[in-house]
């Protein structure tokens, strides 16, 4: 398995912020509307209760290990939202050329996709992220029926390709296009030197997380967010 801190690396270098900041043992992430995974702050050395006073930032990123912070912001009134599992699998294990799903590879995304993505609540501030993110990366459209089904998002850093924005149109749900999706874009992270796919998934997506269990990924880390309630 690979480990925590290498996929976390490999979340932030695939989805990363607009801009950053360093204050005391927190990094302050401006991710300029692209949502929460790159707006949350993050601990990233020994806190005390000072720190955290003079930081008073509305929304935290807790991951494994920072269980103290977790017990002060909660003291403060700060709630859990959005629990997420990260998962993994190699590469070799999911890569295949699609059969059923065709899959072509499209950089940047085109307008059809832009429109799929924004039906998948997916605007222009997450297609800016992308946009922002680590090369090699790519953008991938499924066709099902010579029609367009579904768009996701890759990129690869230091051989993890990380996988984000993966949306099947309603239409074609329960057709494989979300198994034929990332079996062919493990086959694309493998051409292009990957060896392990991951991608973080809510608690509460149960459809996808059954989708990618299904396909022998792992649940190997998580973290969750604490926000402040106004």
């Amino acid at each position: 398995m690979t480990g925590t801190d290498a996929l976390f690396d490999a979340l932030e270098a695939s989805w990363p912020p607009a801009a950053s900041q360093t204050r005391g043992p927190f990094r302050l992430r401006d991710g300029a509307g692209g949502g929460k995974r790159v707006s949350a702050a993050l601990l990233e050395g020994p806190f005390d209760e000072a720190a955290l006073d003079a930081l008073d930032a509305p929304l935290f990123q807790l991951r494994p290990g920072q269980e103290d912070l977790d017990r002060a912001l909660h003291a403060r009134g700060y709630r859990i939202i959005d629990p997420t599992v990260l998962m993994e699998s190699p590469v070799d294990a999911l890569a295949a050329k699609p059969k059923a799903v065709s899959l072509p590879t499209i950089w940047p995304p085109l307008a059809i996709q832009r429109r799929i993505w924004e039906d998948g609540h997916v605007g222009p501030e997450r297609l800016a992220v992308m946009a922002r993110a680590v090369d090699p990366k790519m953008s991938f459209i499924a066709r099902i029926r010579d029609k367009p089904a579904g768009v996701g998002f890759l990129a690869i850093h230091q051989g993890i390709a990380m996988v984000h924005a993966v949306h099947v149109e309603p239409a074609f749900r329960r057709e494989g296009v979300g198994a034929g999706m990332m079996r062919g874009m493990a086959y694309w992270a493998q051409q292009n030197g990957a060896h392990t796919l991951a991608l973080a998934v809510t608690e509460a997506n149960a459809g996808a997380r059954a989708l990618y269990l299904g396909l022998g990924m792992t649940e190997t880390s998580a973290y969750h967010y604490r926000e402040r309630v106004a």
